[in-house]
C-alpha cells in the first residue's frame, strides 16, 4: 500500500510546484540584476564629481616659453595652490589620488604610484575618460584627461592629468540601494507564496466538491453527473465519466436482462424434468407402471436434462465469449483445420437428421488458412453456426462449410450455408440477440447460439453478414426454403501465406 500512495501525484502540489519554482529561480537572477544595476546608479554621481575634478585640474596646466619664444618648445609648469591640495585630501570617506605629468611625461605634481593609462587610440584632447585601477592593491576608480596646454599649436605632444578616488562611498551607496530593494522582496516573496496557495485552494475547491458528490453516490446509482457545476477544464474528465457511466450502466441492464432471461429458459426444461420424473414415481408407487411406460418417462426426463444441460453450455460459452481477459489469449490459429474437426464432430447427428453436411476448402494437411484468434472462442463459433443450421435445416436438405481466402482483401473467409427456411431480411439483426427464435419456426434451442457468434465475431474485430443462399423467387418455385448463409471475415494472419 505504501508503494502504491508513493505513486499518487497532488495535482495541487504539481501547480504549486510550477507556480513556486519559477519564484525560487527568478529571485536570485533578481539580486544579481538589481545589484549591477545599483552600481551604475551609485558610479553615476560620483563619477562626475571625479570627471569635473579632472577637468578643473587640467585647467591650472601652464606652460613658459622656451628658447626663440616658441611655446612649442617650451617646458610645461603646474601650480597648485596648498589650499587646493589640501582639499582634493578632505574627504574622510575615501582617499583621493591625482596626478600630472608633462610633456614629455614627466611628473609635475601628484602621486607617483597612480598608474599611467594603456594608450588607446584616438586619444582627444580634453576628453574624460574613466576606468577601474589599482593603487597600493586598491581599488579605484579612475578619471583621466589629456591636455593641451594653452597658445600650444597641434596636438602631438599634451599632458596627462589623472584624479582616482576608492570605492568606499559607492559601496556604501550600492549597498544601500540593494536593501532599499531586495528587504521589501523578503515581505513580498512569503506574501506571494500565501496568496498562490489561497488561490490555488480556491481554484481546487469545485474539484474537491466534485470528489465529494462522487464518494457520496450509492453503489446503484449510475446517473450523469451534474456538469453545471464543474471548472470547463475538468469537463471533458467528467464527460468521459458520464460515458463510461451510460456504458455501465447499459451493461449491467443487459445482464439483468440476460440473467432473466436464463433463469425462465432454464425453468422450462427443469419443470419438465421435474414433472416427468415425480409422474414417474407416483405410477411406480401405485403400481400402475409397465415398461413402456417407464421408458417414455425416462426419454422424456433424457430429453428435459439433455436441454438443460444444452442451455448450461450455451450459457458458459456466452460468459466465455464475453469475458474480456480470456479473449485477449490470442495465438495463431488454423481455421481450415477447425473447420474441419467440428463438421466431422456433427456428422453423427446429420446422418440422424438425414442431412447432407459437408466441408469445402483445404484440407487439414495442406497449408491452411491462418487467423490471430482464440482458438476455444473460433471453434465454438463454428459450432454454434453449424448447430443453428442443423436445427432449421429440414431433412433431406444440405449444409456445407466453406472456407475460402480473399487475397486482396487480405482477409479469410468462414460460411455456413444451408437449404433451410432462410432469415427474412427484416429479422437478420434480431436473430443475433440473445434468446431471440424467428417466427413462424418450432424448432427447440436455447436462443443463444447466434448471440455467442456475435460476441466471439465482436472479440475478434471480424464482421459477420447473413444472406439468402438462393434467390427467393427461385426458391419459392422450387418449393424449397432460400436457405441462409452465414460469412464471417477475419483478418488474415500476416504468416497466412506461407508454408509452415
Amino acid at each position: 500500500m505504501a508503494a502504491e500512495s508513493s505513486g499518487h501525484r497532488s495535482l495541487f502540489g504539481e501547480i504549486l510546484d510550477w507556480m513556486l519554482a519559477p519564484l525560487l529561480v527568478i529571485w536570485p537572477i533578481s539580486v544579481a540584476l538589481t545589484w549591477l544595476v545599483a552600481q551604475g546608479i551609485a558610479n553615476k554621481p560620483y563619477d562626475r564629481e571625479l570627471d569635473e575634478m579632472a577637468r578643473r585640474l587640467g585647467l591650472q596646466v601652464v606652460t613658459e616659453p622656451g628658447p626663440n619664444d616658441t611655446v612649442k618648445k617650451g617646458r610645461s609648469r603646474y601650480a597648485l595652490a596648498p589650499e587646493a591640495a589640501a582639499l582634493l585630501r578632505a574627504d574622510e570617506s575615501d582617499t583621493v589620488y591625482y596626478q600630472v605629468l608633462g610633456l614629455r611625461g614627466e611628473l609635475l605634481s601628484g602621486d607617483a604610484q597612480l598608474p599611467v593609462p594603456e594608450a588607446e587610440p584616438p586619444i582627444v584632447p580634453w576628453e574624460v575618460n574613466r576606468r577601474f585601477d589599482e593603487v597600493n592593491n586598491e581599488a579605484v576608480r579612475v578619471s583621466y584627461l589629456w591636455v593641451v596646454p594653452e597658445g600650444m599649436a597641434g596636438g602631438d605632444r599634451m599632458m596627462l592629468v589623472q584624479v582616482a578616488e576608492t570605492l568606499g562611498k559607492r559601496s556604501r551607496l550600492t549597498n544601500e540601494i540593494i536593501k532599499g530593494v531586495i528587504l521589501p522582496q523578503f515581505v513580498i516573496l512569503p506574501l506571494a507564496v500565501l496568496l498562490v496557495w489561497l488561490a490555488l485552494a480556491r481554484g481546487i475547491a469545485p474539484l474537491n466538491d466534485l470528489q465529494r458528490r462522487i464518494r457520496s453516490r450509492d453503489s446503484s446509482d449510475l446517473s450523469p453527473i451534474d456538469e453545471q457545476r464543474i471548472p470547463d477544464e475538468v469537463a471533458p474528465l467528467v464527460q468521459a465519466i458520464n460515458d463510461l457511466l451510460e456504458r455501465l450502466d447499459q451493461s449491467i441492464r443487459a445482464q439483468k436482462h440476460f440473467l432473466a432471461d436464463a433463469a425462465h429458459q432454464l425453468k422450462t426444461p427443469l419443470a419438465g424434468l421435474r414433472t416427468q420424473a415425480e409422474l414417474a414415481q407416483r405410477e411406480i408407487d401405485e403400481g400402475r407402471s409397465s415398461p413402456a411406460e417407464l421408458r417414455r418417462s425416462l426419454k422424456q426426463i433424457a430429453v428435459s436434462s439433455q436441454r438443460a444441460a444444452h442451455m448450461v453450455n450455451q450459457l458458459l460459452a456466452m460468459a466465455r465469449a464475453e469475458d474480456q481477459e480470456h479473449a485477449a489469449r490470442r495465438s495463431e490459429v488454423n481455421l481450415p483445420v477447425l473447420a474441419i474437426e467440428t463438421v466431422r464432430d456433427f456428422v453423427p447427428r446429420a446422418m440422424e437428421k438425414r442431412l447432407d453436411l459437408g466441408y469445402e476448402g483445404p484440407e487439414a494437411s495442406q497449408a491452411g488458412l491462418r487467423i490471430h484468434g482464440h482458438p476455444l472462442l473460433i471453434r465454438e463459433l463454428i459450432r454454434n453456426l453449424v448447430d443453428n443450421a442443423l436445427l432449421y435445416t429440414p431433412g433431406g436438405g444440405t449444409i456445407t462449410v466453406r472456407v475460402v481466402e480473399d487475397p486482396f482483401g487480405q482477409v479469410c473467409v468462414l460460411q455456413v450455408e444451408d437449404s433451410g427456411p432462410g432469415i427474412a431480411e427484416s429479422e437478420r439483426e434480431q436473430v443475433f440477440q440473445p434468446f431471440y427464435r424467428a417466427l413462424g419456426t418450432n424448432v427447440d434451442g436455447s436462443g443463444l447460439g447466434l448471440a455467442i457468434v456475435r460476441e466471439i465475431v465482436q472479440q475478434h474485430d471480424a464482421e459477420i453478414t447473413v444472406d439468402d443462399t438462393r434467390p427467393r423467387r427461385q426458391a419459392e418455385a422450387e418449393g424449397v426454403g432460400p436457405g441462409a448463409r452465414f460469412t464471417v471475415r477475419f483478418t488474415a494472419h500476416p504468416l497466412s501465406n506461407g508454408s509452415h
